[in-house]
């Protein structure tokens, strides 16, 4: 009877962080339009740089490009980019979608809950639950989104095996964001300093996971330091998800002798180093299969500390009014 009770108590506090997020149309708006708004910049501004840097290597290895290959190039290097926009959009997602709980302790909300039968691990459960559907939805939008791009731009090459290779790395980023940010954000009790640290994480999360620009061009021990980020991995995982089949296009075409490229191989290395989603870590070269290992480590980890610090997500103001709602129960 009480294990039925708690997962009405589960579902229906879930549906109601649910509703509090999605019934506020203006936050549904900017959450989905930041990754947008990138998205928009990089068209705009960052794209045709990315693609002059490749030009200069094929200048320095003196490689014409026809129209084909400056096609295929095209494709990976929006692929490149919009694989890591994607890996950017599960953090600041998820980190926005905590101002529910904040909000509700900064407003006394919990309040009501903690003195209720409601019992504190179940309360949890909802919080996390509510952050992943939202999360994952708005993040799945966006990923079609990109979809519609590189198909208006003639450059999708994903079959379904692909589609559902970026879903797997989309559950795994979204579920280890979500553990991250939920931790981080526990130990906040006002609405303003949820709001400077999502400016924070906005801004810098990008550079320091590699989304914007190659990990290579970063000092090395800030790329080693990056490496301890769970979004850092993600992010080499959707742009696996993301550039396998256009690089092996690009392999496939740089490779035939009868396309006459010469220094074809130096060229898909020196792109790869740039374009590529391999990482470097203290030397050592890591690979998809190794970041997925790592994000599982960090998942591990990002839950016990959760289940460490869980009673900061329903800790209320009034100490006494806690007390007191203990000593009822």
């Amino acid at each position: 009877m009480n294990k039925k009770r708690n997962a009405n108590i589960f579902f229906n506090l879930t549906k109601r962080h649910l509703i509090v997020f999605f019934r506020s149309k203006i936050t549904v708006l900017y959450t989905l339009i930041v990754p947008v708004i990138v998205l928009g910049i990089y068209i705009l501004f960052l794209r045709e740089l990315e693609i002059s840097s490749v030009r200069t290597i094929l200048q320095d290895l003196d490689i014409k490009a026809n129209n084909t290959l400056t096609k295929i190039l095209e494709t990976v290097i929006d692929s490149w980019m919009l694989s890591g926009i994607c890996a950017v959009t599960s953090v600041t997602v998820s980190i926005q979608t905590n101002y529910i709980f904040v909000r509700d302790k900064d407003r006394g909300i919990n309040r009501d809950f903690i003195s209720s039968p409601v019992k504190g691990p179940v309360l949890i459960g909802t919080y996390f639950l509510a952050n992943f559907i939202i999360t994952f939805c708005i993040n799945f939008i966006f990923v079609l989104i990109c979809f519609i791009y590189l198909f208006v731009n003639g450059e999708f090459v994903l079959n379904f095996a692909d589609f559902l290779t970026i879903f797997a790395v989309l559950v795994f980023s979204v579920v280890s964001a979500t553990l991250m940010t939920t931790f981080i954000c526990s130990f906040m009790n006002k609405e303003s300093s949820l709001t400077s640290i999502i400016a924070i994480f906005s801004t810098a999360i990008g550079f320091l996971i590699g989304a914007y620009m190659p990990m290579s061009m970063l000092p090395t021990w800030v790329n080693n330091l990056c490496m301890f980020l769970p979004p850092t991995h993600a992010c080499g995982l959707f742009r696996y998800a993301f550039l396998l089949k256009p690089f092996d296009q690009l392999k496939t075409y740089v490779l035939d002798p009868i396309n006459g490229i010469n220094d074809g191989s130096e060229f898909i290395s020196s792109l790869e180093n740039s374009f590529g989603f391999d990482y470097k870590f203290f030397g050592l070269t890591i690979t998809p299969s190794y970041m997925s290992l790592v994000i599982v480590v960090f998942i591990i980890i990002f839950v016990i500390l959760n289940i460490i610090v869980g009673n900061n997500l329903t800790k209320v103001k009034d100490n006494k009014l806690a007390r007191l709602a203990k000593r009822k129960k």
